[in-house]
């Protein structure tokens, strides 16, 4: 059954999502290290998890099963849950696939040593409306394509 995880400290998509998974009826699991306010819906869950740096990446890499969607900027974690099975897109609407990922996983890791070297400062840039666009776009046709495949099964 596909259902939608979501690394929710810092997701800036989370009313996209809902959208989303409201039209299609998907259960979403937002996953985090704190309460947040979420909708009142029985399809929407909020798992708190342990302080830990990892510990809300772990939990979604422990849960995810193949054809799950996951909504994440980390990269690691995509690697985690892509080898799980999942479809993974980050909140700027980037697919990450297992053809993808390694070069993606090498950018993070060069641009962490330019930062640790003091070569680089801050982070990404805001999220701009075409982002949320193409995430939107992106993340419906992922959940299409999945259940278009289970549909043919």
């Amino acid at each position: 059954m596909l259902r939608i995880f979501v690394d929710a400290d810092a997701c800036p998509v989370k009313q996209e999502v809902y959208r989303v998974a409201g039209r299609y009826h998907l259960e979403v699991t937002l996953v985090a290290n704190s309460w947040m306010r979420v909708p009142r819906e029985p399809w929407i869950a909020l798992k708190i998890v342990g302080k830990g740096s990892d510990a809300a990446d772990d939990w979604i890499a422990e849960h995810v099963e193949v054809d799950d969607v996951v909504v994440t900027a980390d990269i690691l974690l995509a690697n985690r849950c892509l080898q799980g099975g999942a479809r993974v897109v980050s909140p700027a609407g980037k697919l990450f696939t297992k053809d993808s990922i390694g070069s993606a996983v090498a950018t993070r890791d060069l641009l962490a040593e330019l930062r640790s070297a003091g070569e680089l400062t801050g982070g990404p840039p805001p999220l701009q409306k075409r982002d949320r666009s193409r995430f939107l776009q992106q993340f419906d046709e992922v959940i299409q394509s999945i259940r278009r495949r289970h549909q043919m099964e």
